[in-house]
């Protein structure tokens, strides 16, 4: 298979769990987006079409420590991170996007750290 092939594969596979899934000011929606380098989660509002909150590994601090944040222990630390800044910004139930990814990992780690944290998803 070749690579452009792949990642058809993979956009209509995120088209198809977007289409699904909005944020609401009630319930904004919480994504999630893994490279092979960092991880990025953040909550929107897609009514609005603004960010509520996010959270990265991709600091200033942490690119002298390691070669790559992509990893359970950093997407623990994110998810714990991004249920404090959405409890900052008034935000307790949202919806998980996963953006096409298998809800096992990394996406797995960071979703229930979230919900550790106190997010309700």
């Amino acid at each position: 298979m070749q690579i452009h092939a792949k990642n058809k594969i993979f956009e209509r596979r995120k088209m198809h769990i977007r289409n699904r899934i909005s944020g609401t000011p009630e319930r904004p929606r919480l994504t999630v987006c893994k490279t092979g380098k960092h991880i990025y989660a953040q909550i929107v509002d897609d009514k609005a079409g603004k960010t509520l909150a996010f959270a990265t590994t991709n600091t200033k601090a942490n690119k002298e420590t390691a070669k790559s944040f992509a990893n359970i222990k950093n997407a623990e630390a994110i998810g714990i991170a991004i249920a404090a800044a959405g409890k900052k910004a008034g935000v307790s139930k949202v919806v998980f996007d996963r953006a096409g990814r298998t809800y096992h990992g990394v996406i797995k780690a960071l979703a229930e750290a979230a919900r550790k944290g106190g997010l309700e998803f």
